[in-house]
């Protein structure tokens, strides 16, 4: 049982047929556990009078209680803070009870004339509007065995204080005891205390005689030694003043010494200034020149790198043209081949060396530009790493001199030492070009070799394709003239030509593709077409050649006196494997 508020509150009572009267009733409260079979806590409120023993009224609140007291009431705490705010609203009753208009009140109603049965006791709060009832509580009057069992614990506690009250008499006649002994000790202490004050008073009276005769001792030694003290710092002062006043025409002196090397720095300063202002302006220019530099050097590599996208056109043509000019030794190489593939590639490969030498050339007219504009740079870049070690020469002995006074020479130094490092790299960046464009010369005098070598074999070839030429217009002449005396023979009898008629046959190799248009040679035979055609039909058995070479296509060359729509076409085929080419794919 643990008690948690206990005191005599004013309640303002109110019974049946009875006019509403104040008394002064004892409110506690109480928290009781329980541990036995479930751990449980009830609060306990008790209402007593102690004018009245008889008066009680008792409420015992659990958590299921509070629980649907909460309801039935709205109100927003929980079981374990309604003691504390409980305990709050009675001490603000009590605190305003002494007012005129107290603000909360307590009331304790009672259905009954008397009280007797229960009772409502209620913490209300006055306003000029209305009665807020903050809190109703429902209180049982106590039974018989409750009055008896209050009335046994008043007796209890009323035995202890009258244990309390005797044991309380005990220790005041002692503490009297005590304080009788004490006030005797006192007096005679205060006896012992006056005789020892006019010993003191006696003891100080000698004292202070002796005292004052040592005083008058010690002053006059005082005096002497003050007067010996005062001739010692006479002496001292006129020592120091000699002293002060020659330090003095010495500081003067220096002084003038100083304004006048002042005066000498100062001028020395504005030369200093006018000397870096100079020097920035040179930096100025300086650095406007190193621009231009990395200006051209971009246009330079912009230039370089056009250059290598020309010359990587013509490595590629180059390379094409080695594969034509493989073709063109393969094609002379075959015998088979017709005149007009090889003229039409001649004709080709003589317009791309045309555009070849034309682009070689304008390539070595940009290099002797390029070559020129380098020169000038390195010219330029020359005369300015003179002038900027000129510079530096001069930065720096005026650095040496303004090492402590000046900190923006500092900072030019290190613009200077950051523009050299430009310039450096801008340096290295031009030899990177040189050696670029001697790598392009190499490459140009390779270029211009196997445009050599090409020229010579195309000329080779022109000389091979000029004896094909010649022979194969000797054989047509040959075949025109025999055709030409045999005319009236083959009208009569077309099995009676000769076996050299098959050489007016087409010849072309079934693996090879066709290179360009095929070429036409018209004969003085095309006039006669009803002879020729006579002729046409048994020219592959007079001949003796195979029908492969009497086939039409699209892409033949009609021989010298025959010409391409008159050729049989209901010969035999025979099937033949066709040659393999090193340069074509069949």
């Amino acid at each position: 049982m643990e008690e948690l508020f206990s005191k005599v509150l004013q309640v303002n009572v109110r019974c049946r047929d009875c006019e509403e009267r104040k008394s002064n009733i004892r409110v506690t409260i109480e928290l009781q556990l329980t541990t036995s079979p479930v751990h449980k806590r009830d609060l306990l409120v008790r209402l007593t009078d102690d004018a009245d023993p008889y008066f009680l009224f008792n409420l015992s609140i659990s958590e299921e209680d509070f629980q649907s007291l909460k309801v039935q009431q709205g109100l927003l705490i929980d079981f374990a803070s309604f003691p504390q705010k409980f305990i709050d609203l009675l001490n603000l009753c009590s605190s305003e009870q002494g007012s005129e208009n107290p603000r909360f009140l307590l009331h304790l109603s009672c259905q009954s004339a008397s009280l007797e049965g229960p009772a409502n006791f209620s913490v209300v709060e006055t306003n000029a509007f209305k009665h807020l009832n903050h809190l109703s509580l429902r209180l049982t009057q106590g039974s018989d065995k409750h009055v008896r069992d209050y009335l046994a614990a008043c007796l209890s506690s009323l035995k202890v204080k009258q244990a309390l009250e005797t044991k309380l008499k005990k220790t005041e006649e002692d503490l009297s005891r005590q304080l009788s002994y004490a006030q005797q000790t006192l007096s005679e202490k205060t006896r012992e205390l006056d005789k020892l004050r006019s010993e003191w008073t006696n003891q100080t009276s000698s004292l202070s005689s002796r005292h004052s005769n040592e005083l008058q001792s010690e002053r006059e030694k005082a005096l002497e030694l003050q007067s010996k003290l005062q001739q010692q710092t006479e002496q001292l002062r006129q020592e120091l003043e000699s002293s002060h006043r020659k330090s003095s025409q010495q500081l003067q002196s220096r002084l003038s010494e100083l304004e006048s090397s002042c005066r000498d720095l100062t001028e020395r300063k504005y030369k200093n200034e006018s000397a870096i202002r100079d020097l920035k302006i040179k930096l100025v220019g300086a650095e406007e020149e190193c621009q231009r530099s990395k200006q051209q050097l971009l246009t330079l590599r912009r230039e370089n790198s056009s250059l290598d996208a020309e010359v990587h056109e013509k490595e590629r043509l180059v390379s094409q043209l080695q594969m034509r000019v493989a073709v063109l030794e393969q094609e002379s190489k075959d015998k088979d081949l017709l005149m007009g593939r090889t003229k039409e590639v001649l004709e080709a490969t003589q317009r791309q060396k045309e555009t070849a030498e034309e682009a070689a050339e304008m390539k070595e007219m940009q290099i002797k530009k390029l070559e020129s504009t380098v020169k000038s740079l390195s010219e330029e870049l020359i005369k300015a790493n003179g002038i900027i070690k000129k510079l530096q020469g001069e930065v720096r002995g005026l650095v040496g001199k303004i090492k402590m006074k000046n900190t923006v020479t500092v900072s030019q130094e290190k613009v200077l030492q950051e523009t050299t490092g430009k310039l450096q790299n801008v340096e290295k960046d031009l030899q990177s070009t040189q050696q670029q464009l001697t790598n392009r010369d190499e490459q140009v005098c390779k270029l211009t070799e196997q445009l050599d070598a090409t020229v010579q074999k195309l000329n080779e070839s022109k000389e091979v394709l000029k004896t094909n030429e010649n022979v194969i217009s000797w054989l047509n002449k040959q075949l025109n003239e025999k055709l030409l005396t045999k005319k009236p023979e083959g009208s009569d009898n077309p099995a009676s030509l000769p076996a050299n008629a098959g050489l007016r046959a087409q010849f072309y190799p079934q693996s090879l593709k066709p290179v360009g248009t095929p070429m036409t040679v018209l004969t003085p035979a095309s006039a006669e077409p009803r002879t020729v055609q006579s002729v046409g039909k048994h020219i592959g058995d007079a001949a003796g050649l195979d029908s492969k070479y009497f086939e039409r296509r699209d892409d033949s060359i009609p021989v010298y006196g025959l010409p391409s729509n008159l050729l049989p076409k209901d010969l035999p085929q025979r099937t033949k494997p066709p040659v393999p080419s090193a340069y074509f794919s069949a």
